[in-house]
């Protein structure tokens, strides 16, 4: 993966950060809702931009314009592979701002903004793959010879997507990409947090790379102002959401109640097992990796380090060690590891995790400490397994060290949650590994690597509380189309009565 550097002139000169409107029916909109929104950068909360809110109508707008469009864009491959490809290549001609977007936008690091950016043009490469996935497939039935079977994969209509502000960029394009791959039409809400890194980036991408109006929809707003209609609304067929458990559950019951599809990747609660037999070094250093990325605002962070009994000292005393060098501060300077936490709301909530863990008892091994929005890592040990900063997603850099007293009862520390999201197995025994790795309640299991994995074309998702559905090649093709038998009578069926 080649990295961007950033200078100073792409810091001053993002076009990025003056993408401040809707885009609409192929048209850049501003916000009529009356109420504006400051985006701020999370490290110093300088004014980035000012966004005036999309209103509740330019919404029903924008789905009217995505089911006109839809019977066009469906039936069209090859326009579909040409933006495709044009959208990729815009992206690569726009590393650097897209970077500093990010950067300035999310306080993600510039490693992290870079590991975004490379994780989104591989997962572009690899939609390309299912542009023709529409279509039938002839089967036979030897019970039935006179009868043709064609199973058709159609367009489901228009989805709604709606993202996350840790890693915008890419979990947004996560589900776009597929959509309009597979022929249906879009309409996206980013996190008004990272409203130009998740809407606005892709919008113009898209705008320059063809795409008709209507096919693709992204609005600039609240849920304050426009409610479930992002979930409820009549040509809504399926909705691709990540982000909390607890908005999970919400869209859950609404969209369960209007029979419409759901692909949810929700909240983790990631455990890292250390068997007795693991390379102490190696698994510290991809602990630390899997930790720390971007100050542990990851639904696949790793949330408890289960460690085996014999190894819980010395693993320990290596990873406080390792933490405790981390570079921290401004995400500009590209040597930062651990920049800001998104807001004031994440940051006072890992403070509060934080005492709530001193209280508890838990053994402080490393105390952070406030730096402006900067929080600097935390380690505690002899963490309870049962305590609520263990039994829930934390989304900071508190790492919690949790002692197990045998390779089984580590795995059923790891299952004690309910989440099921990611998780990692350290072990020099890899074919046990894998064993295990079976028993590990969790949508995704890694043997000897970290919890913060994603290829797109692999089944990405999760389980119990984590979620529903897979995204990847080929699995996101059954959850973005709808499968329709068709049977053919070529020769005259002969009926009992």
């Amino acid at each position: 993966m080649s990295h961007v550097k950033l200078t100073n002139e792409g810091a001053k000169n993002s076009a990025f950060l003056s993408m401040t409107k809707s885009f609409i029916n192929g048209q850049w909109v501003e916000g009529n809702s009356g109420r504006t929104y400051d985006d701020l950068n999370p490290f110093d909360a300088s004014p980035i931009a000012s966004i005036r809110i999309a209103s509740k109508a330019q919404l029903q707008d924008a789905f009217k314009a995505a089911k006109e469009a839809k019977a066009e864009w469906a039936a069209n491959t090859k326009l579909r592979e040409d933006v495709l490809k044009n959208f990729i290549q815009y992206l690569q001609d726009h590393k650097e701002a897209i970077v500093q977007t990010l950067v300035l936008e999310t306080g993600s690091s510039v490693l992290k903004s870079n590991i975004e950016l490379h994780l989104t043009l591989g997962l572009l490469e690899e939609t390309l793959k299912i542009v023709d996935s529409l279509g039938k497939v002839k089967t036979a039935d030897p019970t039935m010879p006179d009868k043709a079977n064609h199973v058709y994969r159609l367009p489901l209509g228009v989805v709604s997507t709606i993202a996350p502000f840790n890693f915008p960029l890419y979990l947004s394009i996560r589900s776009i990409a597929p959509a309009l791959a597979l022929g249906n039409t879009v309409v996206h809400k980013p996190d008004i947090q990272a409203g130009l890194s998740s809407g606005s980036v892709i919008a113009k991408a898209l705008e320059v790379s063809g795409i008709p109006a209507g096919v693709f929809n992204s609005l600039l707003t609240d849920i304050e102002e426009i409610g479930d209609a992002m979930l409820d609304h009549p040509d809504v067929k399926l909705i691709s959401f990540t982000g909390s458990t607890a908005v999970g559950r919400h869209i859950g019951r609404v969209a369960g109640g209007l029979f419409k599809r759901v692909a949810l990747e929700l909240g983790g609660n990631s455990p890292f097992i250390v068997l007795k037999d693991a390379d102490v070094d190696q698994a510290v250093k991809a602990a630390i990796f899997g930790k720390f990325l971007h100050a542990g605002q990851i639904c696949m962070a790793i949330n408890r380090f289960i460690i085996h009994e014999d190894l819980y000292e010395e693993f320990a005393e290596k990873f406080v060690e390792h933490a405790r060098s981390l570079p921290y501060g401004n995400p500009q300077d590209p040597t930062t590891i651990i920049g800001p936490l998104i807001n004031q709301v994440q940051l006072q909530k890992a403070l509060k995790n934080v005492e709530r863990l001193k209280a508890a008892g838990a053994d402080l091994l490393l105390e952070g400490q406030l730096d402006g929005n900067v929080l600097t890592p935390y380690v505690f040990g002899n963490v309870d397994n049962t305590s609520e900063a263990a039994q829930n997603e934390l989304f900071a850099p508190i790492a919690l060290l949790i002692k197990a007293t045998s390779d089984d009862h580590a795995i059923e520390l790891a299952n004690d949650t309910e989440y099921g999201l990611s998780s990692a197995i350290f072990t020099k025994d890899i074919i046990r590994g894998e064993e295990l790795a079976l028993r590990v309640e969790a949508g995704m299991t890694h043997v000897n690597d970290q919890t913060v994995n994603d290829l797109p074309n692999v089944p990405f998702g999760g389980v119990k509380a984590s979620g529903v559905g897979r995204y990847g090649n080929p699995w996101i093709v059954d959850e973005f189309t709808e499968t329709k038998w068709v049977s053919v009578q070529e020769q005259e069926r002969q009926f009992p009565f």
